[in-house]
């Protein structure tokens, strides 16, 4: 397995040396707005510690990890009025993983509404502000701004 490159662009993130649009953050979690949404409300929830994917983490991580996931399921699902969530995880390259930091996508989905393709075009950051801002409100982690 290639080894965990702690200058992928999450780490980055993670160590503040990238911008992110933050939605949630704890000690073993962070949660952001993905600047190429699949869909309204589109997360990333990542963990803090270096691991490429799920065939590499430690088990422990997974706990925390999920739980994050989990808060943030049920606050996109809220704040947009979802009728659904889809969760996706993916390992290595040939499974679509395209940054090799673990994270989790979390996207509020709707009856009839098709997830958009992940085209790489950015998402214009007022807009993702706007939808953190209303993640932020339902799950209750107030007073945080970007």
């Amino acid at each position: 397995m290639t080894a965990y490159d702690p200058n992928n662009i999450f780490a980055k993130i993670i160590r503040g040396v990238l911008p992110c649009e933050r939605v949630f953050e704890d000690e073993h979690t962070l949660a952001f707005m993905d600047i190429m949404p699949q869909g309204d409300g589109h997360v990333l929830v990542v963990a803090k510690s270096a691991s490429r994917n799920l065939l590499d983490a430690d088990p422990a991580v997974l706990g925390p990890l999920m739980v994050t996931v989990q808060r943030l399921a049920k606050g996109v699902k809220a704040a947009f009025g979802a009728d659904g969530v889809t969760i996706m995880q993916f390992n290595e390259s040939s499974a679509g993983q395209t940054v090799f930091h673990i994270h989790v996508h979390v996207i509020p989905r709707w009856n009839d509404v098709p997830l958009r393709g992940h085209t790489g075009e950015m998402a214009d950051p007022e807009l993702l502000r706007t939808q953190a801002d209303k993640i932020r409100r339902t799950i209750g982690f107030v007073g945080f701004t970007g």
